[in-house]
């Protein structure tokens, strides 16, 4: 088996992505591989050249072409990590698709739910298993993610659930706000709600199945929650940016999480925020974010 650690991030043209490749190269060896994955082969190339050009860059950093709304190459690049190097050591599931308060929820709640939550069902399913012991498999999730940002009608179907129920949810939600049924049912207008609770509800139930094997030999499995970063993507949502962190600076405490010394066994399964664990049941439904998507 290859001794050398192969970390992957996928949506790592930009952003926190970006950052997140970044620092790992940096805290890597040299004979380490760190995996720079996107939908767009020219972005994924500029943005290896860029990465690789940065002072302090130790580890290799390679390029791969990945859409994480096809299940099948996910679980394709996962088997291929298999068959090269034995499996995988550091996985960070951070894509997003980019939407806009002024943008139909309901015309973008396909792209938005398989990019952000069929691709973590995917990822931790084909990812899983080939984590090598002593490796880490992030989530890039939010303080969004805690069950009390939804309606009480709805925190049963993610509470103490298992994948395959989190998946029949968020497939269920899906429907429901194609059919326009979706606000009478509980759920919240703002697609980032919803998705987020269900991407750390998938963490948790993996975790569960796990914890005892993973605590063992000190593997990590979470979802992190990176604060306010101040990205294309997430500046269009606020009107108060005093808080906003760069990508850069975001990314340390997940790195530092990344790269603790011995996993904290309250940290594990859970959503981790500047290195401590949000409370599950914390939260109350953000009516502000509804406000701007009524008509």
């Amino acid at each position: 088996m290859n001794a050398s650690r192969i970390a992957l991030v996928t949506g790592a043209n930009q952003g926190l992505g970006r950052a997140l490749v970044e620092g790992l190269a940096a805290r890597m060896r040299p004979d380490d591989l760190v995996l720079l994955t996107g939908r767009s082969p020219q972005r994924v190339t500029e943005a290896v050249h860029e990465v690789t050009r940065l002072p302090g860059t130790h580890a290799r950093v390679e390029g791969r072409v990945l859409d994480v709304a096809d299940n099948d190459a996910i679980a394709r690049l996962a088997e291929d990590l298999r068959a090269r190097h034995g499996g995988v050591d550091v996985v960070v599931s951070n894509a997003v698709a980019r939407l806009l308060p002024g943008e139909s929820q309901a015309q973008r709640a396909d792209e938005f739910i398989d990019v952000s939550n069929t691709a973590t069902h995917a990822v931790l399913r084909s990812f899983g298993p080939v984590l090598r012991p002593g490796g880490q498999l992030i989530v890039v999730a939010s303080s969004l993610g805690t069950l009390g940002h939804l309606d009480p009608r709805l925190h049963h179907l993610f509470d103490g659930a298992s994948l395959d129920q989190v998946e029949y949810a968020v497939e269920s939600w899906r429907s429901a706000v194609h059919r326009g049924t979706a606000t009478e049912a509980g759920w919240p207008l703002w697609l980032n709600v919803p998705s987020k609770v269900a991407q750390v509800a998938a963490v948790r139930a993996v975790a569960a199945e796990r914890r005892d094997h993973d605590l063992a030999t000190d593997t990590l499995i979470a979802a992190v929650c990176p604060g306010m970063v101040d990205t294309a993507t997430s500046r269009p949502w606020f009107s108060d940016y005093s808080h906003a962190r760069s990508p850069s600076v975001a990314a340390r405490p997940v790195l530092d999480l990344i790269f603790a010394e011995h996993v904290d066994p309250s940290l594990y399964g859970e959503l981790v925020r500047f290195g401590r664990p949000l409370d599950w049941n914390d939260g109350t439904p953000p009516v502000e974010q509804d406000r701007l998507l009524t008509p």
